[in-house]
């Protein structure tokens, strides 16, 4: 979401006459887009505002200013304590609210700072009405589709910082995906902070599901792919469940957080399901699409875990198996329930706790790599190598494969037959099958 979300701020600033640098320094602004679901995250934007605060000083020497912004999660929940701690912030603004940078941008600029320029508000009318048209030109792009989360899990900000539930219009979305399209990607990933709620208006006057806007994006010709993330477990319902073996645009991988593997732990996070319930809607969806796989979220060390409940937590994973995961130590997070809880865990027990579940997750993800040795499988390259000669893609599940070749194949389809597999990647050859059939295996957007 924050990749997205930076990406339409650029679009934003462009009309002022701002265009990407590469680094900050000697630009004339600098946007911090910001993260506050994890403390070391939250925490890493003081550090990396010292550094950038030593470069606006030196550009002022030399008759030259800067302005700095805050913006996203971090400015929602913070607001003036940014400018108590880091003063020479210009702009604080916070994820519903960026698309009045341009104008408080104007007033930095005019000398209007007066203690720091903040817009903290969650507007009335929805951000993406006053977004500029999407500019696109990658391969893959990011689409969002809706914003905030109503389900309030205890160790959880989104719902503070992002606000409750909104989901765009489907005509809306569906511009969109056709401007993208039409500026080259092939693959679209769908955004929510909890995006299996979707609950869009239709063209039809109903309310819309997000297996329904599924089916309706998978009509625009030249996308060839189609995912979504990130899910909560109670929104999975039959018809999204349907969906993916029924829509083949639809990539059999899914990124469906649990948290937990113990029921007591579930209960006291409220996530409002236990793990057989999550199990059961693996169960159905391997029974749908027999081809998916999983990647998950975990949490070690929330308040009141036991080492059975830890336990129950590699239970869950050793029967699932996974082919990636993501996973942290819980962080308190400064006004949600959990962070006022008893029984925190000791941080040297959740060290601990952590570097067992991320050996099991490895592993799992080494033999699903392993699994693909000798397929061939349907990349999506989209980068060139760290080597010369060699070019980069991903698979229907998210792994990044790379390729030596002497052709540019970005932005292409391309058949790879897997003759390698890492820890968390893959490599192969191309496959040849003549000049007459190669667009059976490679296809490009013309």
């Amino acid at each position: 979401m924050n990749v997205y979300d930076s990406g339409k701020m650029a679009d934003l600033l462009a009309p002022l006459g701002f265009a990407e640098a590469l680094d900050y320094s000697d630009s004339d602004m600098v946007v911090l887009n910001t993260c506050h679901i994890r403390e070391k995250a939250a925490e890493k934007i003081y550090s990396e505002l010292g550094r950038i605060r030593q470069e606006k000083e030196r550009m002022k020497k030399s008759g030259r200013e800067m302005i700095i912004a805050v913006a996203g999660c971090v400015a929602q929940a913070e607001g003036h304590e940014i400018f108590a701690r880091a003063p020479f912030v210009d702009i604080v603004v916070g994820p519903q609210s960026y698309h009045r940078l341009p104008d408080l941008v104007k007033k930095a600029a005019n000398g209007k700072r007066v203690n720091g320029l903040i817009d903290l508000e969650f507007p009335e009318i929805s951000k993406f009405d006053s977004l500029p048209e999407p500019k696109g030109g990658n391969v893959s792009e990011f689409l969002s589709i809706q914003e905030g989360c109503d389900q309030f899990c205890t160790f959880c900000v989104v719902p503070y910082t992002r606000g409750a539930e909104y989901s765009r219009s489907v005509p809306e979305i569906h511009r969109e995906g056709l401007k993208l399209v039409e500026n080259g990607a092939m693959e679209i990933t769908l955004l929510g902070q909890n995006v299996n709620a979707y609950h869009g208006a239709g063209p039809d006057g109903e309310v819309w599901n997000l297996a329904k806007l599924i089916k309706h994006l998978a009509k625009i010709p030249g996308l060839k792919r189609i995912r979504y993330t990130t899910s909560h477990p109670l929104d999975m319902d039959d018809e999204l469940i349907a969906a993916h073996g029924a829509e083949e645009k639809l990539m059999p991988f899914l990124h469906l957080p649990v948290q937990s593997g113990s029921d007591k732990i579930l209960k006291a996070m409220n996530r409002k399901h236990d793990a057989d319930y999550y199990r059961k809607v693996i169960e159905k969806l391997r029974r749908t699409r027999p081809d998916i796989a999983f990647s998950s979220d975990f949490i070690v060390g929330f308040p009141g875990e036991s080492d059975a409940d830890f336990l129950a937590t590699l239970n869950l994973v050793k029967e699932v198996g996974y082919a990636q995961c993501y996973s942290f130590k819980y962080s308190p997070r400064p006004g949600t329930p959990a962070a006022d809880m008893d029984s925190q865990i000791p941080d040297e027990i959740k060290s601990e706790r952590l570097q067992v579940l991320q050996e099991l997750i490895a592993e799992q993800q080494r033999k699903f790599n392993e699994s693909c040795l000798a397929q061939e499988m349907e990349i999506l390259f989209d980068r060139k190598g760290k080597y010369a000669g060699q070019i980069m893609g991903k698979s229907a599940y998210m792994q990044s494969v790379h390729v030596n070749s002497a052709e540019d194949y970005a932005g292409r389809l391309a058949l790879v037959k897997i003759t390698m597999a890492r820890g968390s990647s893959l490599a192969g050859k191309m496959i040849e099958t003549g000049e007459e059939n190669r667009y059976n295996h490679i296809r490009k957007i013309v």
